[in-house]
């Protein structure tokens, strides 16, 4: 959810940070079944993890890649910077808005059951809801909510860091949420342009809730979770914390400032834009039978994987809720980042079915190459 770092939160998260001494990283690698990579491409994914917890400042971080006949996970550094406990392989964590294409995958197979239509208006389903200061339902559609084509303003650019760690476990409600964002004049005209925003996905898990009756994380449980035998991820509404074994969640409020433990937080602060908790494995199953074809049907999965660039640098393009970018080794691969207060995640999955996630324990407060990073060791896991 939350993915600009801001001055004035690191500012305030400075007069909270605790004392801690971050130990050397410690790297290690379990394979399962028969081993995903070549020695030399080991080396170059654990080069990778040392960096992400020296150089890029996270206390911990891993990452798990998966193939046909099984996967290795890949662990450095620390999951709690005061015992010095190691980052567990199999530890769950917050995934900011890689909940994204969970909500889009529900969202088109309501479209297959031709409960939505992506090219409807968001009036259709939401009557009112959208509506002042320009920001107008009527003549934006689900498909651009769900591709950041909307020109919806992005609540995240109008919270008060200040009032949130405040009260870190409070709740949020998704329409004061909302009201944050309508308060505010569209960034652009509906399809006039592509700005990543968390507003959209408020209203696509409203959407599911007006459609089926059901909450958001309802749907997501019953369609995807249990199908895939997803046994370590949860929507997990106002609970602020993480169940079972789970690294602690830093931010670092400057660059030579200490480590602040945010790991207990009310997650009701991204809603459907980011608020779920998982593991790096769970993450590669759900990603994999994604883009096999294992939860839509293919019109509707053709649909997901029709990009539009986002201009970046780096040949990023977005579908709905699943974005591209370009191998280094040829092709591509489809994913999605999330960043939330303590954690910074990264996956992707190739068609022909490796998949690879990464996750650090700092966010936000990593150097400028954190992310790039993550994304190496994700390509690097993919390529091989």
């Amino acid at each position: 959810m939350i993915r600009r770092e801001r001055a004035i939160a690191l500012a305030v998260l400075g007069s909270l940070a605790v004392a801690a001494t971050q130990p050397a990283a410690a790297i290690a690698a379990t394979t399962r079944t028969k081993p995903a990579a070549t020695t030399a491409s080991a080396t170059d994914v654990r080069e990778v993890m040392r960096r992400l917890t020296t150089e890029d400042g996270a206390p911990g971080a891993v990452l798990e890649v998966r193939y046909d006949r099984g996967a290795t996970t890949f662990t450095s550094g620390v999951a709690d910077v005061t015992t010095g406990a190691p980052m567990p392989g199999t530890g769950s964590f917050r995934i900011g808005s890689m909940t994204k294409p969970f909500v889009a995958t529900v969202v088109l197979q309501l479209v297959a059951e031709r409960r939505v239509a992506l090219d409807a208006h968001v009036e259709r389903y939401l009557p009112g809801v959208v509506r002042g200061n320009g920001n107008d339902g009527r003549r934006i559609t689900v498909r651009e909510l769900l591709q950041h084509t909307s020109g919806l303003p992005d609540y995240v650019d109008y919270l008060d860091p200040r009032e949130v760690l405040k009260n870190p476990t409070a709740h949020h409600d998704v329409r004061d949420l909302l009201k944050l964002a309508l308060d505010h004049p569209p960034t652009f005209k509906p399809r006039r342009g592509w700005s990543y925003s968390n507003t959209g996905y408020l209203l696509a898990g409203m959407i599911i809730e007006r459609v089926t009756g059901n909450t958001y994380a309802e749907e997501i449980r019953r369609r995807i979770i249990v199908p895939l035998g997803l046994r370590d991820t949860l929507v997990p509404g106002d609970a602020t914390t993480i169940p079972g074994p789970h690294a602690r969640g830093y931010v670092r409020p400057a660059p030579t400032a200490p480590l602040t433990d945010l790991t207990e937080l009310n997650p009701s602060i991204a809603n459907a834009s980011g608020e779920m908790v998982s593991t790096t494995a769970d993450l590669d199953r759900f990603l994999g039978a994604l883009v096999r074809g294992r939860l839509l049907p293919p019109a509707e999965l053709r649909q997901m994987m029709r990009t539009r660039s986002t201009d970046s640098a780096d040949g990023r393009a977005y579908g709905l809720g699943l974005e591209s970018r370009p191998l280094p080794c040829g092709g591509l691969y489809w994913g999605h980042s999330g960043d939330i207060f303590g954690f910074k995640t990264t996956g992707g999955a190739t068609t022909s079915g490796r998949t690879a996630t990464v996750m650090a324990n700092l966010d936000p407060g990593g150097t400028k190459a954190q992310s790039a990073d993550m994304r190496t060791a994700v390509e690097t896991a993919l390529c091989n």
